[in-house]
């Protein structure tokens, strides 16, 4: 296995004011005292804190300097001097190499428990409490990725193409040749990228690499320029062997490289199929988004006489659902091009009552037409960043729910206590299991007028 090279050190200036030298693969020893909220060991040394991937508290344990800055260090074990109860093996070679997967020397109900931590201490740190912790929604352990960006790098000295996934905490790329996250349906997809891309005449021409997975299998190849002919009908070989579509992307929008070619994945228990191209956003986990979908409508409750406000609504992954049983669903995207998908989307099943807006939602609310209206109840499914715009307006707008889906804890702890303070009660939140082996979390809230 081999990896692409790393800067070796890394120098910082501390406090003080004096300037040392703290060397990326430094070594040291450290007692692990907790867990931060990513899943990663704390140990307090001199003053500084140091964040310590695959460590577990009450262990002590020799680790590697990843990187440095003030009084932060980050840095990976490499070897146990003493072992936690906890501590399970992972399944996975990789692990403490790759940057994916950064949990998987703890069990998955652990894994769990630490996600529904930090969302008790994001909302804690805002004064806010819901009045119910929900049941954490769970969904499969391993092979639940139906995406996936593959690192490429070519390194023209060693005449080789690094194919795999970031390193832990660096920009190299780890060679990985199977990936326990993956769907089964992607794994031969991905098992021969590196066979594949290091037979190529112009491997610099090469950018990156996404795989998909819905109703058909997809390969994306992200290209800096053009691909010669004869790796291009490498990749054309290559994609049909493994009965999947090929795309490819230079300059503008990807392109299917056979006409017609047509992307989906399916929302079965509402006999919908979502079309999507690559770039959109799709949840990479199709088990726990239907799940998830089937929540959110089973805490919002839409009645068939109501009118529901969907807020970044992207291709219509809640919107559609969402028509099927209110009066009218109004969904507003700020991406021109997923929108026009999702209204693609709601055509094609005959799906006359959403009624789409493209509008850029990190603005107020209230420069919108479509936000004088009167909604019955909204949901929103913000990126990371939240919602912290148009929060305080859809209070103004008084619906007497509102359904927050988040990937980022804090920030949804942010936008609860704006709502809170503006006339709603958190009645209930609770985990997403979106991303399992990782320490990223995600959740949904239920709030409800006073």
């Amino acid at each position: 296995m081999k990896r692409s090279k790393a800067p070796k050190s890394l120098r910082f200036q501390p406090a003080g004011g004096e300037r040392n030298t703290l060397p990326v693969g430094k070594k040291q020893v450290l007692k692990i005292e907790r867990l931060a909220h990513d899943g990663r060991g704390i140990a307090f040394v001199e003053g500084r804190t140091w964040f310590v991937s695959g460590a577990l508290p009450g262990e002590q344990v020799q680790v590697q300097v990843l990187s440095a800055r003030s009084k932060v260090v980050e840095a990976q074990v490499v070897a146990l001097h003493s072992r936690s109860s906890q501590r399970i093996e992972p399944k996975c070679q990789w692990v403490g190499q790759c940057g994916g997967c950064t949990l998987q020397h703890i069990t998955h109900a652990q894994q769990v428990e630490l996600k529904h931590a930090n969302l008790v201490e994001q909302f804690s740190r805002e004064g806010v409490t819901p009045e119910e912790w929900a049941k954490p929604l769970l969904g499969p352990a391993f092979a639940y990725r139906r995406r996936a960006r593959v690192s490429v790098r070519y390194d023209a000295k060693q005449k080789h193409v690094y194919v795999g996934f970031r390193g832990l905490a660096s920009s190299t790329i780890v060679e990985v040749t199977d990936c326990s996250v993956l769907v089964d349906e992607l794994q031969p997809l991905f098992a021969g990228l590196g066979t594949l891309l290091n037979g190529f005449k112009q491997p610099q021409a090469l950018g990156h690499v996404e795989l998909f997975s819905g109703r058909s299998t997809a390969l994306l190849l992200r290209h800096i320029q053009a691909l010669h002919p004869e790796d291009l009908q490498q990749l054309r070989s290559y994609c049909a062997e493994q009965g999947a579509q090929l795309w490819l992307q230079g300059v503008g929008e990807p392109q299917p490289a056979q006409a017609g070619q047509e992307l989906s994945y399916p929302l079965s228990r509402f006999a919908l199929d979502i079309a999507y191209q690559p770039g959109d956003f799709v949840q990479v986990n199709a088990i726990m988004n239907e799940a998830m979908i089937v929540q959110a409508l089973e805490w919002l409750a839409p009645q068939a006489d109501e009118r529901i406000l969907d807020l970044f609504c992207g291709l219509g992954n809640f919107a559609l659902p969402l028509a099927l049983q209110a009066a009218e669903v109004v969904a507003v995207e700020g991406v021109a091009a997923m929108l026009r998908r999702a209204s693609g989307n709601a055509e094609a099943y005959r799906i006359n009552n959403v009624r789409f807006y493209h509008s850029d939602l990190t603005r107020p609310l209230r420069e919108n037409s479509w936000a004088c209206s009167k909604f019955a109840a909204a949901l929103l499914d913000p990126p990371r960043e939240g919602a912290q715009a148009v929060v305080a307006d859809i209070a103004k707008l008084k619906v007497s729910r509102i359904v927050y889906v988040s990937c980022n804890p804090a920030t949804l702890a942010r936008d609860a206590a704006v709502l809170t303070s503006r006339g709603y009660r958190l009645h209930k939140a609770g985990v997403l299991d979106m991303f399992a082996q990782t320490g990223h979390a995600e959740a949904m809230a239920l709030f409800v007028k006073k």
